[in-house]
């Protein structure tokens, strides 16, 4: 399987689908509770990211970090 690199244009709904492993990362060390909202078939990883207060930059350290895993686990 292709890996497809998350970006902040995903949907919560998208990057869990695609990558359930990362759901607790997201959760955990995140703490963007978006993937059990109703709003995760919508709202993007920015939005839901910037909703909860983080920084543009948190944002994009998130986006690398999730993508170093997902890059880890296909080798």
């Amino acid at each position: 399987m292709a890996i497809v690199k998350i970006h902040k244009g995903m949907t919560m709904g998208e990057i869990v689908g695609r990558y359930p492993q990362l759901a607790g990362v997201i959760m955990e060390k995140y703490n963007l509770h978006c993937i059990g909202c109703g709003a995760s078939t919508f709202e993007t990883l920015e939005q839901g990211a910037l909703g909860h207060g983080m920084s543009k930059k948190q944002m994009q350290e998130m986006v690398e970090h999730l993508n170093s895993i997902i890059t880890k686990k296909s080798k």
